[in-house]
């Protein structure tokens, strides 16, 4: 017979985590404003709300941390990761930073100006913050076939490319650069082909204009594009990130996902005058260049994340736990977007809550009642986290409203898994009965989903 598919890891250390009552939850939940993301995190019984800085770490990690150069200039660390970096994605210059969105500051302080329009698929809230924060525009030119949640196709990230070359047209100057994020975190976790990378890399150089990867989850996009397009099956995984990132000219990175770190980003790039233009920047908000906003220990650990996560045994393991989840809620005929995305499930909440009107936040509703239901933290990526329109300030609800279950690296078994897919069904059970949503009490002006004080209706 065929054998079972199981884990690329054995367990070596354990954490202890406890249940709670309903009551509890309901009192905590009712003290956090009804924002998940306000709650303690020894609240919560199986923490879904993000895989950023969430994973476990490898032995081979751990071991490269008690190696770290704490050295203010020149570390060994740094060269250790900038090796890296430089092997699998072919840039040559290398700014660290503490995180993805420290990344984002320090690179679009000087690329991003006011009146500049940044096309991209689906930014992710902390770009489009970043982007709108300098008063210029995140023009959206994902795939159509993104919005419909329950069509089935392999590469459901990619950019619209008509879309994208109109905006190249009709707004030329204006455009610094183009964006792509792989894996399409808002769109669902859903992966970029090469045969799109290649489209938009053509049009770049038609109009004369740099490409920049949001690179989070490359990784995982890589391993879509091995088992899902033609040419592929045969290369490796880091065959593959290296003919990705060939088509682009820098990136930015949050290291705490496909890096496998707690805390760690950075900016790499091929264009000189990227990194000459950002050092000052990376001075000024992160650190020196040869750690930004990283110690040393955690340079080295990342350096090993970055090897390990781009072999596909690894890949594998991970992304075959977000199916399985999949699958229960399949068995349950509970909607997401699909297909399964590489790190999360996507659960439409507009189809689950359909007595729930957008405006009091069908997916945020939904949030709330898993953690009620069974202390489980997922997190809203819908009509909160959309903001609003900087210019008219009205909510933004032409996008997606759903609610993400992210699944943290080598951290849960797929027994946990199995009890988030019957608290959720337990939920959908009793869907009809919830009416009412959620409305906002207090805002902040950008990125307010982290903060939001919420009252239920």
């Amino acid at each position: 017979m065929e054998l079972p598919f199981a884990e690329s890891w054995k367990i070596k250390m354990v954490e202890p985590i406890r249940k709670s009552t309903r009551e509890e939850r309901e009192q905590w939940m009712k003290e956090s404003f009804y924002n998940v993301f306000q709650l303690r995190s020894d609240q919560v019984y199986i923490d879904l709300i993000t895989d950023s800085g969430t994973g476990a770490m490898s032995d081979r990690q751990w071991a490269a941390m008690m190696l770290g150069d704490e050295s203010y200039a020149g570390a060994s660390s740094f060269f250790n990761l900038k090796n890296t970096i430089t092997r699998l994605t072919g840039f040559e210059y290398v700014i660290p930073t503490h995180q993805g969105r420290a990344a984002e500051n320090v690179l679009f302080s000087y690329l991003v100006h006011e009146g500049d329009i940044v096309p991209g698929n689906s930014h992710f809230d902390t770009t489009k913050g970043h982007i709108e924060g300098r008063k210029a525009i995140a023009l959206d030119c994902t795939i159509d076939e993104a919005k419909n949640t329950q069509l089935e196709i392999p590469f459901k990230g990619n950019v619209d490319c008509r879309k994208l070359e109109k905006a190249l047209k009709d707004f030329g100057d204006k455009i610094p650069f183009i964006i792509v994020t792989i894996t399409n975190n808002t769109a669902g976790g859903q992966p970029v082909s090469m045969a799109n990378l290649m489209e938009v890399r053509e049009l770049a150089d038609k109009y004369k204009k740099p490409v920049l990867f949001d690179s989070a989850r490359f990784a995982e996009n890589a391993y879509f594009i091995k088992t899902r397009e033609i040419g592929y099956a045969d290369k490796t995984i880091k065959e593959i990130t290296h003919e990705m990132f060939s088509l682009a000219d820098g990136m930015t990175m949050s290291a705490k996902k496909d890096g496998i770190v707690n805390m760690g980003g950075f900016i790499a790039t091929r264009l000189q005058d990227w990194y000459d233009g950002a050092k000052g920047y990376c001075v000024q908000y992160e650190g020196y260049l040869t750690y930004g906003g990283m110690n040393g220990r955690d340079m080295n650990a990342l350096a090993v994340g970055l090897d390990e996560n781009t072999e596909f045994d690894v890949l594998q393991t991970r992304i075959h736990q977000v199916e399985y989840l999949a699958q229960k809620l399949d068995e349950y005929g509970i909607p997401y977007q699909r297909p399964a995305g590489g790190h999360a499930i996507f659960v439409d909440a507009s189809k689950v809550l359909t007595h729930v009107p957008k405006e009091e936040f069908p997916a945020q509703t939904l949030t709330i009642e898993l953690f009620l239901e069974a202390g489980i933290r997922g997190c809203e990526i819908g009509y909160i986290l959309a903001d609003r329109d900087p210019v008219t300030r009205e909510n933004r609800f032409g996008g997606l409203d759903l609610l993400r279950l992210a699944i943290p690296r080598r951290v849960y078994t797929d027994n946990h898994m199995n009890v988030v897919a019957a608290a959720l069904k337990n939920v959908f059970d009793r869907r009809e009965s919830i009416t009412r949503g959620v409305k906002i009490a207090w805002e902040a002006p950008l990125m307010r989903h982290f903060t939001v004080k919420l009252e239920k209706l």
